[in-house]
């Protein structure tokens, strides 16, 4: 029996009183401990489903369930709601407003009701895990992008989170930083979280997800294993979308008979080089 930790039925969200809908009628579960990739043309509405897991929107009708419960929208309901799903921003600016790192990330655990001990504690274990503590003492104004992005996701570490989700974490930040990031992604998958992701890598998104969504125009227009979504042209050229290096080359090796067509689809350029490298 699948474990389902997110469960959408028929949402719909407007951001101009119903003239036009972000969100039409979208239907999607997925489960718990899973690795999701969302992927979609810009403005299909995946920030605003996320806001919607996170509490920021609520829809203007269907359901949202968490943890097989229906989402309570009360200033309590949303303080719990909130401790158990963590969303990173794509921009951080958009998030971080203290005066210093350690202050920002001490904000969301005092949030919560830790005291001011636990909150110390758990602030200095994030700190320490995210490798920031050569900065921890800076203004978060005077940060780098990269940086702000391991604050923005400290953030929402400290309260410890069932579900994590990043819009777009790797946008803007230059190749260091992005495999700095990277690796606390898979870091987090590692250890239980469901974790959520949009972006338009699609090499990346092929190599580390358990799950695909396609989002189109505000619904779910396709969900399921990396090879199964990323192997179907009508539903990449819906939603703009490019198939993978790895398969694109796969393909092109199978059709010339370079290699054998029965062999499963590659989920990276490395594997596609160990089935070379064996010919």
């Amino acid at each position: 029996m699948k474990d389902i930790i997110i469960k959408a039925e028929d949402l719909y969200f407007s951001y101009d009183d119903a003239k036009s809908y972000s969100l039409c009628g979208l239907n999607l579960e997925i489960e718990r401990g899973r690795k999701v990739a969302f992927l979609g043309a810009n403005g299909a509405g995946k920030s605003t489903f996320f806001f919607c897991l996170n509490g920021i929107h609520r829809p203007l009708s269907g359901t949202l369930y968490i943890d097989g419960k229906p989402v309570d929208y009360s200033k309590k309901g949303l303080l719990e709601l909130r401790s158990k799903v963590g969303i990173v921003f794509q921009d951080p600016d958009n998030q971080l407003f203290s005066a210093s790192v350690f202050q920002e990330i001490s904000f969301g655990a005092l949030n919560i009701g830790m005291s001011p001990e636990e909150a110390e504690a758990a602030v200095r274990k994030v700190i320490d895990t995210l490798e920031i503590t050569p900065f921890m003492d800076k203004p978060t104004h005077s940060l780098s992008g990269g940086q702000k992005k391991q604050v923005s996701i400290a953030d929402v570490l400290v309260m410890n989170p069932e579900i994590v989700i990043l819009d777009e974490p790797a946008s803007s930040l230059d190749p260091k930083h992005t495999i700095i990031v990277n690796r606390i992604v898979d870091m987090l998958a590692d250890q239980g979280m469901t974790v959520i992701m949009s972006t338009h890598d699609v090499d990346y998104a092929l190599e580390w997800a358990d799950d695909i969504v396609l989002i189109c125009e505000g619904k779910t227009l396709m969900h399921g294993s990396p090879t199964e979504v990323f192997s179907n042209e009508e539903a990449l050229q819906k939603t703009n979308l490019k198939k993978p290096a790895a398969i694109e080359l796969f393909e092109r090796l199978t059709e010339k008979g370079i290699l054998p067509a029965d062999l499963p689809l590659p989920r990276s350029l490395q594997e596609l080089e160990e089935y070379i490298s064996q010919l």
